[in-house]
């Protein structure tokens, strides 16, 4: 434990003297606290529907997302979307049995809705290939996330791809010959709870130039196969947080808002670990970054959004 608690120090003192004594609160669009909502929400280019059905999921997460499976409708709603104040969007969807989302139909879309709002655009991209990025960066796409898994065995036991780490490393190759800014997330446990290959993904991401990195941690969904797994203890996530600030000590690194909910060691011990981001923070996690005397921002975006867009405090009505 003391050989822990010092690498997590080591973690935070290199966090603050390379990034500075703050942190920033985020409220993505998917979410409320007392009555206010984010303004980056996310969107949906299949609907409910993912051919690969991976086993801690099942499409689950797809169905609270504003559904737009048709170009028209892409554009109509982020036109609304932006008619009403918001930020940006997050356009996501389900993948086909390749580990793809079907971008070629709704690339000119995505370039209207650049043309037509002032809205940021992330997206989470799935497996591309050189072709699309290109087509991506060039409708005017601002981040394309993408979910960093370190061996085969998970690629295939829970998202039922074959020979994954390959076409992942091929798909970020081609998102920076594409310069298109990439923001990597890495998902504590997702081989049943279990820390498995998270140093390897961590590994995977040192080698291209990510500005910002997104730790997340396993979520219990209901009616999915990993519903009754355990995610991963709060010192194991804030452990490999600390590795990935060592490794990559020019990155800002976030704690995402995709994991289990009510767990306030997992934050507290993200901020002694030196995170300079955290989505949907508890009253405990606000009390620790004070406790470090940082400056805390509010942000009702989510958090990988690379811009300052500062708001104020939307944790109190």
């Amino acid at each position: 434990m003391n050989h822990i608690n010092e690498i997590m120090e080591q973690a935070r003192e290199a966090s603050r003297d390379r990034h500075g004594k703050q942190i920033t609160f985020y409220l993505p669009g998917m979410f409320s606290c007392n009555g206010t909502s984010g303004k980056y929400p996310a969107l949906s280019v299949t609907g409910p529907e993912c051919a690969l059905q991976c086993e801690h999921c099942r499409a689950k997460i797809l169905s609270p997302m504003i559904q737009v499976t048709e170009p028209d409708l892409l554009v109509k709603k982020c036109v609304q979307l932006d008619r009403n104040g918001n930020l940006g969007v997050l356009i996501s969807g389900g993948c086909d049995e390749e580990g793809r989302l079907p971008w070629e139909k709704f690339i000119p879309a995505l370039h209207e809705v650049k043309v037509k709002t002032g809205l940021k655009v992330s997206i989470h991209s799935g497996f591309v290939d050189d072709e699309t990025a290109l087509r991506l960066k060039g409708a005017g796409v601002d981040q394309a996330l993408i979910d960093i898994i370190g061996d085969d065995e998970t690629y295939s036991r829970i998202y039922h791809l074959d020979s994954g780490v390959a076409r992942l490393i091929a798909s970020l190759e081609a998102l920076e010959r594409a310069r298109l800014p990439v923001v990597p997330h890495i998902v504590c446990g997702i081989f049943d709870g279990k820390i498995r290959a998270e140093m390897e993904a961590i590994d995977i991401v040192s080698r291209f130039p990510a500005e910002l990195l997104v730790m997340v941690s396993l979520m219990r969904v209901p009616d999915t196969p990993m519903w009754g797994v355990d995610p991963p203890p709060a010192e194991a996530v804030a452990g490999l947080i600390a590795h990935a600030r060592l490794k990559m000590p020019g990155s800002l690194i976030s704690l995402g808002c995709a994991r289990q909910r009510g767990d306030d060691a997992i934050e507290v011990l993200a901020i002694d670990a030196g995170i300079n981001r955290l989505a949907l923070p508890s009253e405990a996690a606000v009390n620790r970054a004070r406790y470090y005397g940082l400056e805390v921002k509010y942000q009702k975006t989510c958090c990988s959004v690379r811009e300052c867009i500062p708001e104020s405090d939307w944790r109190v009505s």
